[in-house]
């Protein structure tokens, strides 16, 4: 039984009584009859908000796991590891630890100012000149890095 349908017993024992709604006592129990109708109601919708936000939490849950599983790359069934000594991907498969940075100095066309840059700035195609503010664009850049290695690029 919810508390709504206790409320309503109530209420229909309360009529049944033939309680006098004129009298101070008749007044006072209607009216806490009624209080008592709406905190059932409040609860009522407090029961189906906490519902809906346990579905809602549920569905950001499912969805969490999603993404840690593409984000991790897990997998359950590869649970050994083949080699202890190799590097788990996750930021530095590309790097060799003997590789040194490499850079390039960019002279802007504008203002004729020289920078510095590696390659990751290199590879996002444009920056602008911190000193004018110009757009330098690497487009169309081969890279030669036997030859090429700390010369000018424009």
């Amino acid at each position: 039984m919810t508390t709504s349908e206790k409320v309503a017993y109530l209420k229909g024992l309360a009529e049944g009584l033939g309680v006098d709604k004129e009298t101070k006592e008749g007044r006072i129990l209607d009216a806490i009859l009624d209080i008592l109708e709406d905190v059932a109601h409040d609860i009522e919708d407090l029961e189906e908000n906490a519902w809906e936000l346990g579905e809602a939490i549920d569905q950001v849950s499912d969805d969490l796991s999603d993404i840690e599983d593409i984000v991790y790359d897990l997998d359950e069934d590869e649970d050994d590891d083949e080699d202890e000594d190799e590097c788990c991907g996750c930021c530095c498969e590309d790097e060799d630890e003997d590789e040194e940075p490499v850079f390039y100095e960019v002279t802007c066309p504008a203002c004729e100012n020289t920078i510095t840059i590696d390659e990751d700035v290199l590879n996002l195609g444009s920056i602008e000149c911190p000193n004018c503010g110009e757009t330098l664009e690497f487009e169309g850049i081969e890279e030669d890095e036997d030859e090429d290695e700390g010369e000018d690029k424009d």
